[in-house]
């Protein structure tokens, strides 16, 4: 089996791959999925999107749910980092190096960086999430189960993405498209939220520029 993994181009793709395990794992897991990217995307459900009620506030996030004093951000600073950083009282990171794989940028200044949601939460809450209790939504904006859920990339290319799905918005970086597709439809398969059928024609279109092989693996979150 062949799981994407971030950062690597379609030329590496050859290669079996082991998924990293998750630094925490927050979410109850009731079965997995692994299957095409392209089985995936056809068993995405299909409804309208619907905004109406949503408030950035419903999700509760960048918590600290473990109690070691580093909040989701954080965590997700210190697990992603290409550079392991020095953490200093409060969580301060000092001396690590990051990659941003949206545009394939390098920093050493974690200030630049936001952490992502790989599907946003404006776009959880019409795809599905506005049906959820305050708990859930809590566990899914702080997602450190998987690690496809939270990205840490550049400032700026989080808010072009802004709350945009992949018919409006697709990461720049030529090498990571395939890594983003995966991402995000494992993202969307793990919390069962649905797709409109622009979004799903999008990624459909992505779907055919990368290899048959590639696969989604993500647990079914609760």
């Amino acid at each position: 089996m062949i799981i994407l993994v971030r950062g690597l181009t379609a030329a590496a793709l050859t290669l079996p791959l082991i998924a990293a395990a998750p630094a925490v794992a927050e979410s109850a897991v009731k079965e997995r999925v692994s299957t095409t990217v392209a089985e995936a995307i056809n068993a995405l459900p299909v409804a309208k999107e619907n905004r109406a009620g949503y408030k950035r506030s419903s999700f509760r996030h960048w918590i600290d749910t473990d109690k070691d004093g580093c909040n989701t951000r954080l965590e997700v600073l210190i697990e992603e980092a290409i550079e392991e950083p020095k953490v200093g009282p409060g969580c301060s990171l000092t001396d690590g190096e990051w990659h941003s794989y949206y545009d394939g940028k390098r920093t050493d200044n974690p200030r630049s960086l936001d952490i992502d949601h790989m599907v946003p939460l404006a776009e959880a809450w019409d795809s599905g999430a506005s049906n959820w209790d305050a708990k859930k939504r809590e566990r899914y904006a702080n997602d450190l189960g998987s690690p496809r859920s939270l990205v840490a990339v550049t400032a700026r290319e989080n808010r072009q993405k802004a709350d945009k799905d992949p018919a409006g918005w697709w990461v720049p970086a030529k090498g990571a498209s395939c890594t983003y597709l995966v991402d995000w439809v494992a993202t969307k398969t793990r919390w069962k939220l649905a797709a409109d059928q622009a979004e799903k024609k999008a990624l459909q279109a992505r779907a055919a520029e990368c290899p048959l092989t590639t696969r989604v693996s993500t647990d079914i979150a609760s």
